[in-house]
């Protein structure tokens, strides 16, 4: 046997080579398994395995099915043959022969995976990835209504718009100045703000004329041409010129 861990290679009487292509021609009948010598192919084999420290397990365990197989092609020949005996040997050596092959392929897939370049490794991605492109596309899905209803709302938008100011009749802050500090010239006494508003003030006007009086008698105020008087919030206000 050789010093080869990955191969077992037998020296037997009548063989010399691999322990599978013994099989092979075993199963063709193409050599003549009484001749070989089973114990002698056991000594080498545990020989191999002991040896060979860094042989892989899966590996010896095909060599050992493949010993176990010889084996018993070598009972069959030796042994009278049963026409009944299920199922025949050189078919199940077939078997044997078919999944060692399958297996030995997957061993080389599996080789050829680990040994691709590895990202990092052996080589790199790109510094900026450009990413995945979206494409869009809209299905529009409306009914009579939608299309009205979106008919109209463009053109409200685009309707030209006329806006019109009515006409109110207001007191401006203006006028509530100049007609506050008017009264207020005629008398020294308290009077209620009320009373400085126009006689016919009623309705908005009325409020408008309290607003702005309101204002004027606050800038009066801030200007020290009137004093101001209210007992408690909400209170009338009251209203003098200064003494």
């Amino acid at each position: 046997m050789t010093d080869e861990p990955e191969q077992l290679t037998l020296d037997i009487d009548g063989w010399e080579g691999p322990l599978d292509l013994l099989l092979d021609l075993a199963r063709r009948q193409k050599v003549d398994l009484r001749e070989i010598s089973i114990l002698a192919l056991v000594d080498q084999y545990l020989r191999y395995v002991e040896e060979a420290k860094a042989i892989k397990l899966e590996l010896a365990a095909d060599y050992l099915v493949m010993a176990a197989w010889l084996a018993y092609l070598k009972s069959a020949l030796l042994l009278p043959r049963d026409p009944e005996a299920q199922p025949d040997p050189e078919e199940l050596a077939l078997r044997l022969q078919l999944r060692l092959e399958r297996l030995n392929a997957m061993r080389e897939a599996g080789a050829r995976l680990i040994a691709r370049d590895r990202i990092g490794r052996d080589v790199f991605v790109r510094g900026q990835p450009e990413g995945l492109r979206t494409v869009r596309r809209a299905l529009w899905q409306a009914e009579v209504f939608d299309l009205i209803a979106a008919y109209g709302r463009i053109t409200a938008r685009t309707r030209p718009v006329m806006h019109v100011v009515a006409d109110r009749h207001v007191m401006t802050l203006e006028a509530a100045l100049e007609r506050v500090s008017r009264l207020l010239g005629m008398t020294v006494e308290w009077g209620t703000i009320e009373s400085f508003l126009p006689d016919a003030a009623a309705g908005p006007f009325r409020k408008s004329a309290l607003a702005s009086s309101f204002l004027a008698a606050l800038e009066l105020a801030r200007q020290g041409r009137v004093e101001l008087r209210q007992k408690s919030p909400f209170a009338p206000l009251y209203l003098r010129a200064p003494v």
